[in-house]
């Protein structure tokens, strides 16, 4: 239970708006868990929620009363505060709640206090206010930067919180709020950390902290609690196709922001619902979550829950799965033993970022040795099922944004054509494989275009034979 100094302490810090409420209770929980446990400024100054002068000012101002109240001669103060500005009388310090009630005002007694407050102004803005203010606007990202205005992406352009400009101190104070301890020593020695955040009652954030020139920044993506059905994310019905396949690779490829992993999700989703199998996944880190419904799903995180995603994939080969899902095939091994898990009868899905089927297959290939070359094509023409790649391109009327496919199905003349190093020609093969559910990207945006979703300016900036839309 903390003590009657340190309670005293954090109720004039909280009500001159030195610390928050939420770093506040942060600190006294993580004081309470330590032993000994330290003074509650002195963890405060640790946790850099306050500066060196600021907490001298606190104790100064806690002496002051508590010299009051014991009788004795207070400290003279410089330019104390007159009484009359000092909030209305309360009982003596009590502990400091863990949580306070809506709308409970903390009342501080009628002590004097040093006049000027080192450093007083602090964000009264959390971390909670942002995120809710992203989700209520619709936006697929909200930026945090020290030094600069807060910014939400919607409908794939930025614009600004009206929230104001933010000291790099006020932003490190608002990360920290979405940070655990133990994650926070992670970011200040690696300077770089990935999170999924989750705030009960209003969703699950990808999170991606890093440090730049004027100090700590932050980019969040919020993501649903319950993964998206075809239909939500604006998918054409025939991609339910993908969840009939039983072994082999299906790849979700785009740039960054693509909308790729929430298609990913939406057919593990409908694996889930539809199979009684044992799905694993491997995601770093992981965004959405399945519930339990016909398969059993495995959710791990690589650096979390397994050293990284080769280690996993090798460990997943001897947990009997039937299907593994990969957030991301980053690297020569991960890519190695996707394939491998692929020929030996597991239904794997993954992503990467390549912007067409061809190239994400070349992307594939090409990791490889020259000597393993041979080799690897034929095992990708056995064992590659199909190649999703988006975009998601604004709407006309600027409000949102909509997806635009390229959808490849391997067939076999596509097998054929990946063993003889001819992957150029699969683009024909793919004019003319409406019939199959296959589509080029420049003939997605071109049925968007003619149903008016999207103008023939913007359609130019994704196409991939810009003068089509002239």
């Amino acid at each position: 239970m903390a003590s009657q100094e340190d309670s005293l302490l954090g109720k004039i810090a909280l009500h001159y708006k030195l610390v928050t409420q939420d770093a506040l209770t942060a600190a006294t929980q993580r004081q309470g868990a330590m032993q000994p446990s330290p003074p509650l400024g002195d963890l405060l100054l640790e946790l850099k929620v306050i500066s060196g002068e600021q907490l001298k000012w606190l104790q100064q101002a806690q002496q002051q009363y508590l010299a009051k109240q014991g009788g004795g001669a207070a400290p003279a103060p410089s330019a104390p505060r007159p009484a009359a500005a000092a909030p209305a009388p309360a009982p003596a310090a009590a502990p400091a709640p863990a949580q306070r009630p809506q709308g409970h005002v903390v009342n501080l007694p009628t002590a004097p206090v040093p006049a000027a407050i080192p450093s007083a102004r602090k964000s009264v803005v959390t971390l909670k206010d942002v995120l809710t203010k992203a989700v209520e606007a619709r936006a697929s990202d909200v930026h945090i930067h020290s030094g600069a205005p807060m910014q939400m992406r919607i409908g794939g352009v930025l614009k600004e919180l009206k929230l104001g400009q933010f000291s790099p101190q006020e932003v490190e104070n608002i990360i920290r709020e979405g940070l655990t301890p133990a994650e926070q020593k992670i970011l200040e020695e690696e300077q770089d950390y990935d999170a999924a955040l989750v705030l009960p009652g209003l969703g699950r954030f990808r999170a991606s902290f890093y440090k730049q020139q004027r100090g700590y920044d932050a980019v969040f993506r919020p993501i649903p609690l319950n993964p998206p059905t075809l239909g939500e994310l604006g998918l054409p019905g025939t991609l339910a196709k993908l969840a009939d396949f039983h072994q082999g690779l299906v790849l979700f490829t785009g740039p960054a922001g693509s909308g790729k992993s929430s298609t990913l999700a939406a057919i593990v989703n409908m694996l889930n619902e539809s199979r009684q199998d044992h799905i694993i996944t491997v995601e770093d880190p992981i965004e959405y979550v399945y519930s339990k419904k016909q398969c059993i799903v495995n959710q791990r995180q690589a650096g979390k829950h397994t050293k990284s995603f080769a280690n996993a994939l090798r460990a997943a080969l001897r947990e009997d799965p039937d299907i593994i899902v990969i957030g991301e095939l980053r690297d020569l091994e991960t890519i190695s033993l996707a394939i491998t898990a692929a020929e030996t009868g597991h239904l794997v899905l993954g992503t990467l970022h390549t912007n067409n089927a061809i190239r994400t297959i070349n992307r594939v290939l090409d990791v490889f040795p020259p000597k393993q070359q041979s080799q690897i094509r034929a095992m990708v023409s056995e064992s590659l099922r199909a190649v999703v790649s988006q975009r998601l391109i604004p709407t006309a009327d600027g409000a949102r944004r909509v997806p635009a496919l390229e959808v490849l199905y391997v067939k076999p003349s596509v097998s054929n054509l990946i063993r003889e190093e001819k992957t150029f020609q699969i683009r024909s093969i793919m004019q003319t494989g409406r019939g199959d559910g296959m589509t080029l990207l420049d003939d997605s945006i071109a049925d968007l275009v003619k149903t008016g979703q999207v103008t023939k300016e913007v359609a130019r900036r994704f196409a991939e034979d810009p003068k089509r839309f002239a």
